[in-house]
């Protein structure tokens, strides 16, 4: 058939982007180089968190969130110093989205049927100066049936449109190059694919068996970031964060390589902010992979005990919970690619959740039932697994032995019991009073002033060596590759812009490809929740500003 716009991947923001086309009656051909188990891409397997402002969810919690608080967290976290080039556009996606979080982001979820779970997340809490890193309020807002919670909608909207004959959606089919006459993108070609059983995640082949070229009025670039594709990664590397990691495992499927990043640029698009990326230190390899080297990252509560590789406590403000990119720059200034925590059963059964969709079968499940066990002494299932089966953990009835297995478990005798046991000792009489110079312990008590941390978030404060609150646990924290936060820069309508600022006619993209927007509308560090918000805003803004224009 013949087509508007042609849109480049089929993950949340193309799907996004496709329906709003649809919806004002245009004609889409939808490509991806996965097969048709993938529709959803990288979203499909997210924890479902989304970033609202002065949401009921949060009224009903007696938190006070605003727009102007927010907008003071996004820029304390952003630290935007290129605005006059890099972060020019960046920035204004940056207000246009907190905007958009503070007003009709969530009615326009609602009116498409989803529903959040009503206990607010606390996610990066900084732990610096009030407009420094960090979200001064809880805003982690999960979708109820996480991440294919929140695809589901636009899916069935794509599929709508397929039955209407408004979309022709074309997996295994891999675009090689943008076709441009004149300046103007006209177009696309690739490889057509073998068809390929791979199920959702795993890698699938690249074998060729044909070509295809098709040509429309514009096209939508919505691949992707580059983080399964990890010798890019490297190559990227941010200098202030030290040497990249040696070993680093994956927390998106393989195809997540970033080719059509390269592929944009030469048709003429420009790539900002290649140095911005968001990678987590809390990876744990999953006992249970489906794509390469696969890493699920703790989502910890705030009370682990956080030491590095040769058993020193982290400085403030690297706590659980509190810096990514911070503490991951002070993981790598060790000389090491890993850090450990050292907790209690206390602490893993309120504090542990693991990040995905698979590994919450509760929320995904949509199940009352199952969602009100966590409540229940004994860590969730999925975490339960993973002690029983995964190799970064070390279960021990005493220091000495968890010690022991800690050095065992690296083959590298780095771990001094005595000095390990001084600095648990010295936190645990921190206990002994309701006030304290350990400002970890100030931050566990302040936690549980929010009630959704205190019902099912933050253990009560203990100490780590009483042997009632055992058995000890340590779990070997691995770097876990996640975002791109730079990527092609484009304006508020989501045209891709040249090395000059000039729109390349006919080019647009959204999502992860274009840093959420604008080539990097996070700056230095995000607040979370806000890239599945990134590519429901981009694919939107894109999908709207076409229809406009055609």
């Amino acid at each position: 058939m013949k087509v508007d716009v042609i849109v480049v991947g089929a993950g949340l923001a193309g799907l996004v982007a496709t329906a709003e086309l649809t919806e004002s009656g245009k004609k889409v051909l939808l490509l991806d180089q996965e097969p048709e188990t993938n529709l959803g891409g990288q979203a499909w397997w997210s924890f479902g968190g989304l970033f609202l402002v002065d949401s009921p969810e949060q009224r009903r919690l007696g938190i006070k969130d605003s727009r102007e608080l927010a907008w003071q967290d996004w820029l304390g976290a952003a630290g935007f110093d290129r605005v006059n080039d890099e972060d020019f556009w960046g920035k204004k996606w940056a207000e246009a989205y907190v905007d958009f979080a503070a007003g009709e982001k969530r009615v326009w979820l609602q009116k498409m049927g989803v529903r959040f779970f009503p206990v607010v997340g606390w996610a990066e809490r900084g732990g610096y100066l009030a407009e420094g890193h960090g979200n001064s309020v809880p805003r982690f807002h999960i979708v109820w049936g996480t991440g294919p919670g929140i695809v589901q909608p636009f899916e069935k909207s794509v599929r709508e449109g397929i039955a209407a004959g408004l979309v022709d959606y074309r997996p295994r089919h891999q675009v090689n190059t943008l076709l441009t006459e004149n300046g103007a993108v006209i177009g696309v070609n690739g490889s057509i694919l073998v068809p390929s059983s791979a199920a959702r995640g795993e890698k699938s082949s690249r074998d060729v068996m044909g070509a295809f070229e098709f040509k429309a009025q514009a096209v939508i670039v919505t691949s992707g970031g580059i983080g399964g594709n990890h010798e890019l990664i490297r190559r990227n590397w941010p200098a202030r964060l030290g040497s990249p990691p040696k070993n680093m495992i994956s927390g998106v499927p393989d195809h997540v390589d970033g080719r059509m990043l390269e592929i944009t640029e030469n048709a003429g698009g420009r790539i900002v902010n290649r140095d911005r990326m968001w990678h987590y230190t809390e990876g744990i390899k999953n006992w249970n992979p489906v794509w390469s080297n696969h890493g699920i990252r703790i989502l910890p509560g705030p009370s682990s005990i956080w030491l590095d590789a040769k058993g020193k406590r982290f400085q403030v403000p690297n706590f659980p919970g509190f810096d990514t990119l911070g503490t991951l720059e002070g993981i790598l200034q060790t000389g090491y690619d890993y850090s450990w925590f050292i907790l209690t059963q206390k602490i893993i059964e309120k504090e542990f959740a693991l990040s995905g969709s698979e590994q919450n079968p509760d929320l995904t499940g949509k199940s009352i039932k199952k969602v009100l066990s966590r409540i229940l002494p004994g860590p969730t299932s999925p975490v339960k697994a993973f002690m029983d089966k995964g190799e970064d953990f070390v279960i021990a009835d005493n220091l000495t032995n968890l010690v022991e297995g800690m050095n065992n478990l690296t083959g590298e005798p780095l771990l001094n019991f005595a000095e390990i046991e001084r600095q648990i000792t010295a936190r645990d009489r921190e206990m002994d009073n309701k006030f304290t110079k350990d400002l970890q312990v100030t931050a566990i008590r302040g936690a549980r002033n929010y009630l959704g941390d205190k019902l099912i978030r933050v253990a009560s404060p203990h100490k780590i060596l009483d042997p009632k609150n055992g058995p000890l646990i340590a779990v070997r924290l691995n770097i876990v590759s996640r975002k791109t936060l730079g990527g092609l820069q484009t304006d508020l309508s989501g045209r891709v812009l040249d090395s000059a600022g000039i729109p390349v006619p006919g080019l647009y993209a959204a999502g992860e490809v274009c840093g959420f927007g604008g080539g990097g509308v996070h700056g230095y560090r995000a607040l979370e929740g806000t890239f599945l918000g990134g590519c429901l805003f981009t694919g939107r803004q894109a999908g709207r500003a076409l229809v406009k224009e055609l």
